[in-house]
């Protein structure tokens, strides 16, 4: 709350300059807030009596709104990018889906592998279980495990995480 907003009879009230000038009423507050031509702003509403501080809110809020730009640029957005296999596929194309892994790593990004069967593919879980490991084998300098292979439903997932050199 900031100005007219603020209802209570006492507050306690903090300068500018973050020093303590003790507690007053709000009307007494707001008049030295004018003189100063500065905004009353409640900044701890919960304690008692209520604390206030006489700023320059717009641009407190502008300098908060500059912050968070800056903590946004710095945020480093990891994507998740899928490979899927399949459980009959042939080397040359495990190679093509490792060059992609490794790309996918080298820029910071996660890899999900998945192995989705079809039919009778289901019952020779073991043989997908043996690719996913050489495929992990294989991307071992790029990327580390980050969830081994698992099963859900009809397909049989596992991330790869990008290493921090």
């Amino acid at each position: 709350m900031i100005n007219e907003q603020i209802r209570d009879k006492e507050i306690r009230l903090i300068s500018n300059d973050g020093e303590q000038l003790g507690i007053m009423s709000a009307r007494d507050a707001q008049k030295l807030a004018d003189e100063k031509s500065l905004d009353l702003v409640k900044i701890s509403p919960q304690a008692k009596p209520p604390v206030c501080k006489i700023m320059d809110y717009s641009k407190y809020k502008f300098d908060m709104a500059k912050r968070e730009k800056e903590a946004r640029k710095k945020q480093k957005i990891v994507a998740v990018k899928e490979l899927r296999l399949s459980p009959n596929i042939d080397t040359h194309d495990i190679q093509v889906k490792v060059k992609n892994a490794i790309k996918f790593l080298k820029e910071g990004n996660k890899v999900k592998i998945s192995i989705r069967f079809r039919g009778r593919e289901l019952g020779r879980t073991e043989t997908a279980v043996e690719i996913m490991n050489d495929f992990a084998a294989q991307v071992s300098e790029y990327g580390t495990v980050d969830k081994p292979p698992k099963m859900e439903a009809r397909t049989m997932a596992m991330f790869l995480a990008p290493k921090n050199n």
